[in-house]
């Protein structure tokens, strides 16, 4: 069973064309407008072994808000679509990523349930043309779209470039993880008998 989808978006304020291979290789093919966030959608794609492509046009002329969040409500929504019924996947899944300075942790439950923590300081505004601030939003809107709980804590971190990187790598190697098909498990994870 192929868990890919692919998920198109058109606003006023952006045109994003987005697909995804859940059980992919890491290749990816990203153009965003915003260099450090293609950079950070590279990463996501090759730590989490996922297919990825997404072309996005934004009205970077205002700034990267509308960019950066509506990629994630469509990243969330072509996660949602891949993973069809979710039948035997593992549900959960953590990971605590080193980065220089800085460790992060994520924690994913794929429980149709949206909900962001989110716990991080940066000391800086900007890292190239995309704000900090922006982090949370992209993860926000993931985890709204997508219906997963979403845990991310920067146990601690002094750059930037660093915090947020290990942040999207961390993502990625949690949801691989909660993704990844169990032979063990019949049906869905779940006691109701539905996620």
């Amino acid at each position: 069973m192929s868990r890919t989808a692919k998920f198109t978006r058109k606003t006023a304020e952006t045109n994003i064309e987005l697909s995804i291979n859940i059980d992919g290789t890491g290749k990816s093919n990203v153009d965003t407008g915003i260099g450090f966030f293609d950079h950070m959608l590279n990463s996501f794609a090759r730590h989490g072994l996922f297919d990825l492509n997404i072309k996005v046009e934004g009205d970077l002329h205002v700034d990267c808000h509308h960019t950066i969040e509506d990629t994630g409500i469509v990243l969330g929504e072509a996660i949602k679509k891949a993973l069809g019924t979710k039948k035997s996947i593992r549900r959960y899944g953590s990971f605590m990523l080193p980065m220089d300075e800085t460790l992060v942790l994520c924690a994913i439950d794929l429980s149709g349930r949206p909900y962001l923590v989110y716990d991080a300081d940066f000391k800086t505004d900007r890292v190239g043309y995309f704000d900090t601030e922006m982090a949370k939003e992209f993860f926000y809107a993931v985890s709204y779209s997508a219906g997963m709980n979403l845990h991310i804590k920067e146990m601690y971190g002094e750059n930037a470039h660093h915090i947020i990187e290990a942040m999207f790598k961390a993502f990625a190697r949690a949801l691989d993880e909660a993704t990844a098909i169990d032979t063990r498990v019949e049906g869905l994870p779940s006691t109701k008998g539905a996620l």
